[in-house]
């Protein structure tokens, strides 16, 4: 009897320590999301040149990272990649494009994130360097910090060898335009929500498993002198860890500052077994959302999951995965609503 009850123990042990079924959906190779920014536009706001255009970038953002995670390159270095492409782009508020602020200057903020280390590093108020995301990266792997501001940014930054930028380089008539509209507000009234758009991020996971996450924006037009959002923000505007997820924001920033968005999302999955979908819309919606906040997140996890959740009316986003069988499916979109 005392062996068969043995037996019977042995088994229901066997059973219970063994892992938990897979779904049905193929495990990803690697995944890959980048978004341009949110705000309240829709098909109205953008004439079909200027969607074409938007459309165009983000694909040769998406596809030059698809590139890169194909040949095995890490999850960090992709994310800065991308990032630094979007960052000449002028069609987005982050590097060459970035608004004014209401000193008629650019202040420029980016953050980056390792999900395999658990390292980041961070910039904010820097001016007069080509790509911030990549001062960022420099903090992170070239320094015991984690976040340098204003003057001590563009310190370090030349230090260690960051390409420079004349002011010149970052201004665009877009965003001086509306520098010029918020200017003749006497700025004092709140940025029309419809200006609230163009930061940029990137999240991947690579085929070794690594998550990494990156953002990089120019703020909010017309911000007060040393404004700062949630975008260099670890916790708020970005997050990576690889036993959940990688996170970059868009957005109001305040309200991501406020509810700490990135890292809220993080603890949901990590400490109350929500799933990255879960756990991104319970911190758009239910969260920052509920404050009066707006904006969205694209998002990965350990298993090469995706989420793109927003708020918002439109979200410049765009993804691409890689399925076990080399089935790639990839998606470019800029208007809501938001479906899951």
């Amino acid at each position: 009897m005392k062996s068969i009850l043995a037996c019977l123990t042995l088994a229901c042990c066997l059973v219970a320590c063994q892992p938990p079924a897979s779904d049905a959906t193929p495990r990803a190779t690697w995944s890959l999301a980048i978004h341009g920014g949110a705000g309240h536009f829709g098909e109205e706001d953008l004439t079909p040149v200027q969607q074409q255009a938007y459309n165009a970038s983000l694909d040769a953002a998406l596809s030059w990272g698809q590139t890169q995670l194909d040949r095995g390159v890490s999850a960090v270095d992709v994310v800065e990649g991308v990032v630094r492409l979007m960052e000449d782009d002028s069609l987005f508020n982050a590097g060459r494009g970035a608004v004014f602020t209401s000193g008629g200057s650019h202040e420029l903020d980016a953050s980056i994130a390792d999900g395999a280390s658990r390292n980041c590093g961070a910039v904010t108020g820097l001016q007069g360097y080509r790509h911030p995301i990549s001062v960022a990266r420099a903090v992170m792997d070239s320094s015991e910090h984690v976040f340098f501001s204003g003057h001590g940014a563009g310190v370090f930054a030349s230090r260690q060898g960051a390409e420079p930028a004349a002011s010149s380089w970052f201004g665009t008539d877009k965003a001086y335009q509306r520098y010029r509209r918020a200017a003749e507000r006497a700025g004092d009234e709140p940025v029309p929500l419809d200006e609230k758009r163009g930061t940029v991020g990137c999240v991947a996971r690579d085929m070794q498993g690594n998550l990494a996450a990156a953002t990089s924006t120019g703020g909010m037009t017309y911000k007060r002198h040393g404004r700062i959002g949630d975008s260099p923000i670890v916790g708020a505007g970005t997050w990576a860890d690889n036993r959940t997820c990688a996170i970059s924001a868009t957005g109001w920033g305040e309200y991501f500052i406020r509810t700490g968005v990135a890292q809220d999302i993080h603890g949901r999955m990590l400490h109350g077994g929500q799933s990255l979908q879960e756990a991104c819309e319970s911190t758009i919606f239910d969260e920052m959302g509920a404050l009066g906040g707006d904006g969205g997140v694209v998002a990965v996890d350990a298993h090469g999951r995706v989420a793109l959740v927003f708020n918002s009316t439109g979200m410049f986003r765009a993804t691409a995965t890689k399925r076990e069988g080399n089935d790639v499916l990839r998606d470019v979109a800029m208007f809501g609503p938001y479906a899951p």
